[in-house]
């Protein structure tokens, strides 16, 4: 039997994944807890309940079929969901008519995400895109992605994987033959700030890229944090390593505020490793 895993975005046209125009698949899961995260429903590896109050008009039926009794409205008729009640079993969902209350993340086979994905194959070929794995950190869910990678692979597909390298090279050897193009988080290269800023150690990382680049075509991507690595040394020094490694090209990508009201949808808060406050 096929595994299946879980995913919670499928983005078409996306031309910043990798070359061309590009499908990119959005694996749930992540071993990382960025401080400056913009998607934190990839952080857990399991459908998770999403609210959209402005889309709420009150009507109460979410709170008639909670088991957990964990949704009330207020006076104003304003829903509220007390989350550490709150089972995930999205009923509630299934009772909203209005959109106010979504599950994030799907479960998928291998061959159900060929069959989305080849819809855009005119694209790649005129581009000379393809698809993107990305996350998340799609190597959490290995032995998922290495038969949707086969499968892809058996289509002649371009495939891109995007990750933080945060793994073993044991995982890396299932993989990494059916991957065409590498795209590298690169975080922070100390050790203590990486640590203070994802909650996990960058030793393994750093000895990934040098695994990873050794054997598959690789480009660094740097997402730009104020204060925190965005230093004209800092980027030197990433600059310098992507030399030493033979790494093709460095994106430096702009920190935004895009993921800021999602902690709240999702009824999590913002992993507060050190007393930072992002500059603007």
């Amino acid at each position: 039997m096929s595994p299946s895993g879980v995913v919670f975005n499928i983005q078409r046209f996306s031309t910043h994944d990798g070359p061309g125009i590009r499908t990119t698949v959005f694996f749930k899961g992540c071993p990382l807890s960025c401080q400056w995260c913009a998607n934190p429903e990839s952080i857990s590896g399991s459908p998770q309940l999403m609210v959209r109050d402005i889309k709420c008009t009150g009507c109460g039926a979410c709170i008639e079929v909670c088991p957990e009794q964990a949704i009330t409205l207020n006076t104003e008729l304003k829903r509220h969901i007390n989350w550490g009640q709150c089972t995930q079993c999205f009923n509630c969902v299934d009772a909203c008519l209005y959109g106010a209350l979504t599950v994030i993340g799907e479960t998928w086979t291998p061959d159900s995400i060929v069959e989305e994905v080849e819809k855009d194959r005119i694209f790649y070929k005129n581009s000379g895109g393809g698809v993107t794995i990305s996350g998340g950190e799609p190597l959490l869910q290995h032995n998922f992605l290495k038969e949707t990678l086969e499968h892809l692979k058996k289509n002649n597909l371009h495939i891109t994987l995007d990750t933080t390298g945060f793994t073993s090279q044991t995982v890396l050897n299932k993989i990494l033959p059916f991957v065409d193009l590498v795209l590298f988080d690169i975080k922070h290269l100390d050790p203590e700030a990486h640590h203070a800023f994802t909650g996990v150690e960058n030793e393994t990382i750093l000895e990934n890229a040098g695994y990873i680049s050794n054997h598959v075509n690789t480009w660094f991507r740097i997402p730009l944090i104020q204060g925190i690595n965005d230093s004209q040394d800092h980027i030197s020094l990433v600059t310098d390593l992507a030399k030493k490694l033979g790494v093709e090209k460095i994106s430096l990508l702009p920190f935004h505020e895009g993921g800021t009201s999602k902690w709240r949808q999702l009824g999590l808060q913002r992993p507060d490793h050190t007393a930072i406050s992002f500059r603007q």
